[in-house]
């Protein structure tokens, strides 16, 4: 789902920039307070973990599309929505900047569509009722919280995807592509990103669901009562167990991603050379807007991203890809666990 340049016009990305950056502000002050020295390495290894399964395009059968894992739930999960909101940013920052996944005028809408839905959105209405929910009250404490993992995984990643589609949809409109007509647009980007929503929540809620019996404390709103159990693994092996899923994800599973073109470029152009309907059948070399400011912002990212799409510079060879995801996933972990430090570091100010 994210966002090029083209799709936007200067003002509505203006926008979009000034919401993510005060959801970004909000998020830094709130972190600052929090004074669980968990958070750091887990911060780290989830972010670096969200930037590698976002390599992985998952077919949508049928359709011609693919999916990839947003992230936004997980991290919310893990890390509370503040620190996942930021560590989101953190992702959709470096993958425009290195990887020119994204445009980087429509940062602050890919921050908002992808992040703020999925971490605020997904965590306070979906993820903390469910989890703080009597619900199940016949299932022993452990099983019970098992089935609410799963329903708010689920539920929250088709409902935040859903939201994240119809805020590109409105935005888009905002801009004025008039070859984007609000009505059709929507009819091809709600349909496909609840079948992709529906696969995140699956992935969702198999990761948390490995936490959930590895180390359940690491967990937003699971404690001894309501998991029911001690975990089967320290600390350390858990974010081991993940950082090794990491490598794996981001330098081996990432060559078999599908080569189908992602929800919103689907909707775009269509994927008439499978042998699937043309939808919008925008010219991938010619769409959109073009402005002053989305051409000053597409030679930042020429002079920033040095593996772009993934791939080497000028090659075609699955190496790149392979290096991307685990250098990608690096930087990524080492960013998140920057602003952890910087967080702590700022408190211990405050307090001295």
């Amino acid at each position: 789902m994210h966002m090029a340049d083209a799709l936007l016009s200067p003002p509505v990305a203006t926008v979009m920039y000034a919401a993510s950056a005060a959801a970004t502000g909000i998020s830094v002050h709130k972190l600052k307070k929090d004074e669980n020295t968990q958070k750091l390495p887990t911060m780290a290894v989830a972010a670096a973990l969200v930037f590698a399964g976002q390599m992985i395009n998952y077919t949508i059968p049928g359709t011609g599309s693919s999916g990839h894992l947003s992230g936004g739930m997980l991290l919310s999960a893990l890390l509370g929505p503040q620190a996942g909101f930021l560590s989101m940013v953190v992702i959709l920052a470096i993958q425009s900047l290195f990887f020119a996944d994204g445009g980087l005028m429509a940062l602050g809408a890919n921050c908002w569509n992808m992040a703020f839905y999925g971490c605020f959105v997904g965590y306070y209405l979906i993820w903390q009722p469910i989890m703080r929910g009597r619900l199940f009250p016949k299932m022993e404490a452990k099983a019970a919280a098992r089935t609410k993992i799963i329903m708010a995984s689920v539920i929250g990643c088709i409902v935040t995807l859903q939201t994240g589609a119809f805020s590109v949809v409105v935005e888009t409109s905002l801009s004025g592509i008039t070859e984007l007509p609000f009505g059709a647009f929507c009819a091809l980007m709600q349909p496909i990103h609840l079948a992709i929503g529906l696969v995140e929540g699956l992935i969702t809620t198999a990761i948390l669901i490995f936490v959930f019996e590895a180390r359940p404390e690491l967990l937003q709103e699971v404690n001894a009562k309501t998991g029911g159990h001690k975990g089967k693994l320290t600390l350390k092996k858990t974010l081991v167990a993940l950082a090794v899923l990491v490598v794996m994800v981001g330098g081996a599973l990432s060559l078999f991603a599908s080569s189908n073109p992602d929800g919103l470029e689907w909707a775009l152009f269509g994927n008439t050379e499978a042998g699937y309907n043309e939808n919008m059948a925008l010219d991938e070399e010619d769409y959109g807007i073009e402005s002053g400011l989305s051409e000053k912002a597409a030679s930042v990212q020429e002079k920033t991203a040095f593996l772009p799409d993934y791939s080497f510079a000028d090659s075609e060879s699955a190496a790149g890809t392979a290096v991307s995801g685990i250098v990608g996933s690096a930087i990524v972990a080492v960013a998140a666990a920057g602003i952890s430090v910087l967080g702590r570091f700022f408190r211990k100010k405050k307090q001295a």
